[in-house]
């Protein structure tokens, strides 16, 4: 009799424990799109940045596994410009992105600024479109208040993964935000603000976007780094400065028509379809770290130039990212390329394709080099009325 009782109540702890992870599960998400742009990593890479023109080369590539935002729904990535609004001591440092031609987003803002013992505060906050109202990340610092703080429930430290091991932070980590070197850099006489010159139609040549991956292959990918990021950065409530309100806020904050009916029809829905990616998102960084000693963040310091802008093509849905055509030239050869194609190729870690569209332009009849876009552009190209960035968003 005693043997059915111990029995039963084994059976009831185990159901109870699946029922918790199943709820810990549907609570590991906001979804919002959001979701798939981690900000604890974002003000990770911050940190670690030298200067706002790396920390922006960064965080769109593709390496570091960081940007994984699609808001315009054309499967590809979208990029995320950095623009610097600078008002005396206080810096908001806007990333936007480029929905189309007449449409930008704001995503998240940083909040930087000096209190009156010459302390720096900051703060990012993520946009209420993608991630709710009031959704703050900050560093642990040894005057911060933490009361009224809410953990974001898509990356809090009492999450279960698909091992049903739980991340416990040991220890927190005091930051001293003044020693970041972007930090001492815009503190500096010799800094210049910095304002994306890309926009919609004229991206790095570096840079070429990629198919977005599904959300459990996104958070299993930055799940190894929870104990990381909650050491480091916790939500708060309480904005540490007026002038997100009244400068940005209430005047300045740009949001997009085409984001917000996306998310009222339910289109980015489909980025939590696949819920058995998780476990891939986890080898890829479990590879990723196989030869190191120990965790290597997602973050990649890049002392690289940044290139001039180049004219894209204005008949595609999505801009080309680089000068070269994407095909090769048809000839006389019958044989097949040999070149690798520009776009990667599926995976069932990525999300298919939502348009009709090829990703690339068909082959065309005319089997001379000169019927594709020239390598070079022209000697002069007429002003692009968006390259200029308006008033509304440049300094207050």
């Amino acid at each position: 009799m005693k043997i059915e009782k111990i029995s039963l109540i084994l059976v009831l702890i185990i159901l109870n424990s699946f029922s918790i992870q199943a709820q810990n599960n549907e609570e590991e998400k906001l979804n919002l799109p959001g979701d798939n742009l981690n900000l604890y990593a974002v003000l990770n890479l911050f940190q670690e940045s030298e200067t706002l023109e790396l920390f922006e080369k960064n965080l769109n590539a593709e390496d570091s596994k960081i940007n994984n935002l699609d808001l315009n729904n054309d499967d590809k990535i979208d990029y995320i410009k950095v623009i610097d609004n600078v008002d005396g001591d206080a810096h908001l440092i806007v990333l936007q992105v480029a929905i189309n031609e007449k449409e930008n987003q704001d995503v998240a803002v940083f909040s930087v600024s000096k209190d009156n013992n010459k302390q720096i505060q900051i703060q990012l906050i993520g946009d209420e479109e993608l991630y709710g109202k009031d959704y703050i990340i900050e560093p642990n610092t040894a005057d911060a208040n933490s009361q009224g703080a809410t953990p974001n429930p898509g990356y809090s430290t009492n999450t279960t993964n698909s091992d049903g091991k739980t991340v416990v932070v040991e220890k927190t980590v005091i930051v001293q935000v003044q020693t970041w070197p972007v930090i001492t850099y815009m503190y500096t006489p010799a800094y210049v603000r910095w304002n994306s010159p890309w926009y919609w139609g004229y991206y790095p040549s570096y840079w070429n976007p990629w198919r977005p991956y599904y959300w459990h292959y996104y958070y299993g990918y930055h799940y190894h780094w929870h104990s990381h990021y909650h050491g480091h950065y916790r939500n708060s409530r309480n904005y540490r400065t007026p002038l997100y309100q009244n400068n940005y806020y209430n005047r300045n904050r740009t949001s997009s028509t085409t984001v917000r009916n996306n998310r009222s029809i339910g289109k980015y829905n489909n980025t939590y379809s696949r819920p058995e990616t998780r476990k891939d998102g986890a080898a890829a960084v479990a590879r990723r770290d196989q030869n190191s000693t120990r965790p290597t963040f997602p973050s990649t310091r890049n002392s690289g130039t940044i290139n001039t802008p180049n004219r894209t093509d204005n008949n595609s849905t999505r801009p080309a990212t680089n000068t070269r055509p994407t095909t090769r030239p048809a000839t006389n050869n019958n044989r097949p390329s040999t070149t690798r194609p520009s776009t990667r190729p599926a995976t069932n870690n990525t999300r298919p394709s939502t348009n009709t569209r090829p990703s690339t332009r068909p082959a065309t009849n005319n089997t001379s080099p000169a019927a594709t876009r020239p390598a070079t552009k022209p000697a002069t190209r007429p002003a692009a009325k968006n390259n200029t960035r308006s008033t509304k968003n440049t300094s207050f």
